[in-house]
């Protein structure tokens, strides 16, 4: 038996990046700021998410810097040939299975409610 699941919890670091594939699959890249739980530490610590279909559509359509998210999945690594060196390199990722809207610093400025029950 074998377990990947992430939850994460934070704030986009930038505007959603969407590619569309003509087999009709759509990809969104994202990144996320969660904060971690120290006293001596205020940096956060920065996730590259990837979410497909569905999931990616919602994304590219709610979802902008600065938004609060939820998210579940689980943790996948890129590879690739690095084209200068020949070097084999990977890059650690989240594949979102779960997104949940949580609001962002615009929305809690406004007292805003921005749950998806909203939309």
């Amino acid at each position: 038996m074998s377990i990947n699941v992430v939850t994460l919890v934070g704030r986009v670091g930038g505007e959603p990046e969407m590619k569309y594939y003509d087999s009709g699959k759509v990809v969104c890249k994202l990144t996320l700021a969660v904060d971690r739980r120290s006293r001596n530490n205020d940096k956060p610590d920065w996730f590259n998410l990837e979410l497909w279909d569905k999931t990616a559509e919602v994304a590219g359509n709610y979802v902008h810097k600065g938004s609060l998210i939820g998210v579940k999945g689980s943790l996948k690594f890129n590879s690739w040939n690095d084209r200068q060196s020949g070097i084999l390199r990977s890059s650690p990722c989240i594949r979102v299975d779960q997104l949940d809207l949580l609001g962002s610093k615009r929305d809690a400025e406004a007292g805003g409610d921005f749950s998806p029950e909203n939309f």
